[in-house]
């Protein structure tokens, strides 16, 4: 490629502020009731003082970290796309997320490694962290959320492609069942000029795995 930028983001993959407004009120004192019922089934005393609070912290805390149901890419990113003529590959790598199994309810966690060829308009370089949010706050499997974070993306920048490589370790593999530690799953996605040219391609997944 004629130009390249490599950008490890900090704070550009900020938490999102606000309140999930669907769920709250009712819907969260459903939840804390399955709970507090939950810690009686695992013979546990839901009123000692340690876990009376449990049941409503519990409820908040899924409710923040399934957050993503409420947003989409489109909403996201906004109006943060500016006509530009560069054309060459940009790379926003160890942007760090969180996601929740679907099959245990347990986290896996990582980070995703975000490339895009623009054709005509660049995007807001915080914006890929944002729309990696968009996905990881879902109850997840690593396989879609890749695939999902590279389509949202070409679908609204129109790039001449993408590509998505994420690396996670997950706790259903390391707290239970197996209990390997020390393995990660990497999983990616390409669309565009990243699947049909093999020299970008190899380019990006250089750059996806290269040192730190």
């Amino acid at each position: 490629m004629s130009s390249m930028q490599v950008i490890r983001p900090s704070d550009a993959d900020e938490a999102f502020d606000g309140v999930r407004p669907a769920v709250s009120g009712t819907a969260l004192a459903e939840y804390e009731v399955l709970v507090r019922r939950q810690l009686e089934l695992l013979g546990e005393e839901p009123d000692r003082e340690g876990l009376v609070k449990t049941p409503s912290r519990v409820a908040k805390a899924m409710a923040w970290l399934t957050r993503g149901y409420e947003m989409n890419a489109t909403e996201v990113i906004g109006d943060a796309l500016f006509e530009e003529g560069a054309d060459g590959m940009v790379m926003v790598r160890d942007i760090e997320l969180y996601s929740m199994c679907e099959h245990h309810m347990l986290p896996f966690f990582g980070k995703a490694h975000i490339a895009y060829i623009p054709d005509g308009r660049v995007v807001g370089l915080s914006k890929l962290a944002r729309v990696v949010e968009v996905f990881a706050r879902r109850l997840q499997v690593q396989e879609r959320m890749t695939e999902q974070i590279a389509q949202a993306l070409a679908d609204v920048l129109k790039p001449k492609g993408v590509g998505v490589v994420i690396e996670c370790a997950h706790m259903c593999m390391a707290m239970r069942g197996v209990e390997k530690q020390n393995s990660k799953t990497i999983t990616s996605a390409l669309i565009g000029n990243f699947r049909s040219d093999a020299k970008t391609r190899e380019e990006f997944l250089r750059l996806a795995h290269g040192p730190r």
